[in-house]
């Protein structure tokens, strides 16, 4: 592989499908971003196959990274952590770890994925937990970036508070955001709302120098009320899942009434140039790739089921999350946010003991 401004670890095998997948997304991905290579993770065999199936023409983009070794979706963590040492995961993580890969990207078994970056990479200093982070479409024609999206079901307030240092450095790197707002998901935007880890996390939030909006509902999301959405895993993977589920619901419904209705089927023939357009705005393909936040590197994480069209946009964050900064960013961020929360302490205990003085 030539000398590349990024370089981005697959792995090849991961996913419903695997190499036509993955291999067909990276080889595409390189001829519209010449400046970025890609280290293909996998069984040799199947991914040179899979690179004379596509007819590449040249060589000079890739570096074949061979593993004996494949994570199924329904391997146990333990079995993907300890037994599979040379899975295609493991040899696309381990990339980034020797600095052979400034990110990978698998659309393989989440857990496995996750354990296995975590092991391999390290958690970065001041974060206990990584977590999942996505972006998700609003009515004013951006993203909500919103975490946790399911590693972290029983969450800390402080925990919540590191989520939205990551998710703030996230929605800067990727979506150039200048002081990200950042929102609570609660069900009232109320103060006196919520459980009290919820409570005590909006108080962390309060005082730690975020551009913190305030407690927002779940209709905020789609809204774009805010540019971060923070949560615990349980909470967001349920909001995803349920949005994703209702996107698909009107599709399908779409279609059907097409189908059905002959004067419908007219009307949508005039009104399919906006339709094709509302279409690509809410296509969930567009907003796949989701960043495992808090780890010493870029890991990505695509959906299993992803086409190459859906995997090619993982690889896109994976880019944007290496040319913007984020890692970078999210270290910076964590530093500062930790510099100021002592310097506030420091000041509280000054002003406490000014209050107790000598005569008191």
């Amino acid at each position: 592989m030539s000398t590349t401004k990024i370089r981005i670890a697959i792995d090849c095998m991961g996913g419903d499908i695997g190499v036509p997948v993955t291999v067909s997304a990276a080889w595409d991905f390189a001829q519209r971003y010449p400046d970025t290579g890609f280290l293909l993770a996998g069984d040799e065999a199947a991914i040179r196959g899979q690179l004379k199936t596509l007819g590449c023409g040249r060589d000079d983009w890739y570096q074949v990274l061979p593993a004996s070794e494949v994570v199924l979706m329904d391997d146990p963590v333990e079995v993907a952590l300890r037994r599979k040492k040379d899975s295609s995961m493991r040899v696309a993580v381990q990339a980034v770890k020797d600095g052979l890969a400034d990110a990978c990207v698998s659309s393989g078994n989440t857990g496995a994925w996750m354990a296995i970056s975590r092991y391999v990479l390290k958690m970065l200093d001041g974060i206990d937990r990584p977590a999942i982070a996505t972006s998700i479409p609003n009515q004013k024609g951006g993203a909500t970036t919103m975490l946790d999206l399911g590693a972290n079901v029983d969450c800390t307030a402080e925990h919540l508070l590191q989520f939205a240092i990551m998710g703030t450095a996230l929605a800067t790197a990727l979506n150039g955001r200048d002081k990200p707002t950042v929102g609570l998901l609660n069900i009232g935007e109320e103060v006196i709302k919520g459980n009290e880890v919820v409570k005590q996390a909006a108080e962390l939030l309060r005082a730690s120098g975020l551009n913190f909006y305030g407690n927002v509902e779940g209709d905020d999301i789609c809204k774009g009320t805010v540019d971060v959405i923070v949560c615990d895993g349980f909470v967001g993977n349920v909001v995803l899942k349920s949005i994703e589920g209702v996107a698909k619901m009107i599709s399908t419904m779409m279609r059907a009434e097409f189908k059905r209705n002959a004067f419908t089927m007219l009307s949508g023939l005039v009104a399919m140039p906006v339709l094709n357009r509302l279409r690509g705005k809410v296509d969930n393909r567009r907003y796949n790739g989701a960043a495992l936040l808090g780890l010493r590197g870029i890991v990505i994480k695509s959906h299993g089921s992803a086409d190459p069209y859906a995997y090619g946009h993982a690889l896109l964050r994976a880019r944007e999350a290496v040319h913007n900064g984020l890692l970078e960013g999210t270290t910076s961020a964590i530093h500062n946010l930790r510099q100021s929360l002592q310097a506030a302490a420091e000041q509280s205990a000054k002003i406490s003991n000014d209050i107790s003085g000598p005569g008191h």
